[in-house]
């Protein structure tokens, strides 16, 4: 499936699995786009179906089929009205209705991570090899402005060879866990996670379930699975205090809430070595005070870029970040194409600042054109297996474990992705 493209689709049917929160958003980003359509959504409450049509009514658009149920997405796999999945719903249901689509032939958009498990992960894989299809990773910031600014760094040898790179997902989510809890004193306006199924993740994991928005952008950086690859991880975590300190702050410490036992610790740091030798952290803190971040370092040879503030340093001047106009100007001249084209009417549009429209256009794009994705299975296996690896980890003493070639060789071969544009 590595550069694989299929007949181009004039106009592309889409099935939305899972209209909570950001299902509803992207109803409402996918009705924007030309040559997209709505057709199908699924979802296991009636009330988040009718938020979906009434999302599509506001845009002018035509409703689309219901499907009520915990397995909806059967039905809606069935469709034939329907070419493409597009999966928001909750982590455990990303597998089975990405398989069900394959296997009816449709092409699919998963979020992420695309799978909690190694096992899930080749059970992607060998699905979409078998039925040809595309499988989407939706992670939206392999579309940011400084991340494709970074990536045209890269691209262009600005930064010279890429030894080392950072990524995170530093967001602190205690209150939008329990945002549905009778008693939380703050979000209380923010709908919840259906039946807390994040919480109730962290309190069987540990490791780091939520590693894509740093790795993703990084891979692509490296070129992991076109010409490099990951190679073993090894992973730590801190001890979990937080959610049981937010816990205490708002039911009390008698409460069930503050009583349950969480295993995911509040810092989670993987550091993974690449076939190449190049080095990658991954870390992932959701329930400590701390201003967001995904760090988004990429150090090489010649310099170094980092976000969180965004800052550049560059030989012979290493010891000194550009600042003030020399930064703006920087920034303006390695500006990526994509975001050029296309960048003021994400923003306007919006969804994370414009980049899940970005993300959007894209796959659109390459799908209406018979191009090959961005991002590929083995690029959704491979950058969601720190889930399952960062855990096993964790457990074996923070031993290395090798992470697997989803690709079975053929990073070898494969082509790098290039500075792309929908023009």
């Amino acid at each position: 499936m590595q550069g694989f493209r299929c007949a181009p689709l004039e106009r592309v049917r889409i099935g939305v699995v899972g209209i909570g929160r950001r299902g509803e958003w992207a109803v409402k980003r996918l009705s924007k786009i030309d040559g997209l359509e709505v057709t199908g959504i699924a979802d296991i409450e009636e009330y988040r179906l009718k938020e979906g049509n009434a999302a599509l009514e506001k845009e002018s658009k035509p409703p689309a089929k219901e499907y009520l149920g915990a397995e909806s997405y059967l039905a809606l796999a069935d469709d034939p009205n329907v070419d493409l999945v597009y999966i928001t719903a909750p982590w455990p249901v990303h597998v089975p209705a990405a398989l069900a689509a394959l296997e009816r032939g449709k092409h699919c958009a998963v979020e992420v991570p695309c799978a909690m498990t190694i096992e899930d992960a080749w059970r992607l894989v060998e699905a979409a090899e078998k039925a040809k299809r595309h499988v989407i990773p939706l992670e939206n910031c392999c579309y940011g402005d400084e991340e494709l600014l970074a990536l045209n760094l890269c691209r262009q040898g600005v930064l010279g060879e890429i030894v080392h790179a950072e990524g995170a997902y530093i967001h602190n989510l205690a209150a939008e866990n329990f945002a549905e809890v009778d008693g939380c004193k703050y979000f209380t306006a923010l709908r919840g996670s259906w039946d807390r199924w994040r919480l109730k993740w962290n309190e069987l994991h540990d490791g780091n379930p939520y590693p894509t928005h740093g790795l993703g952008p990084i891979c692509q950086y490296m070129n992991v699975n076109r010409s490099d690859k990951l190679d073993f991880v090894v992973s730590v975590s801190s001890k979990q205090a937080g959610i049981t300190e937010f816990a205490k702050s708002q039911f009390g410490v008698d409460s069930p809430e503050a009583k349950t036992p969480y295993k995911l610790g509040d810092m989670n740091t993987s550091i993974f070595r690449t076939a190449k030798g190049r080095t990658i952290m991954i870390q992932h803190a959701v329930q400590t005070p701390r201003p967001y971040s995904r760090i988004n370092l990429v150090s090489g040879t010649k310099g170094t870029l980092t976000g969180y503030p965004f800052r550049v340093a560059l030989l012979p001047n290493y010891e000194k970040w550009l600042d003030g106009e020399e930064l703006v100007k920087f920034k303006e001249k390695y500006t990526h194409p994509f975001v050029l084209s296309s960048g003021e009417l994400a923003k306007k549009i919006g969804g994370h600042g414009g980049m899940d429209f970005m993300m959007d256009l894209r796959w659109s794009h390459c799908l209406r054109n018979g191009l090959a994705m961005d991002a590929d299975v083995y690029d959704a296996a491979t950058w969601s297996a720190l889930t399952e690896l960062s855990e096993i980890s964790v457990a074996k003493g923070s031993s290395p474990v090798e992470v697997p070639d989803f690709t079975r060789g053929g990073w070898k071969t494969a082509e790098p992705l290039g500075i792309v544009d929908i023009i």
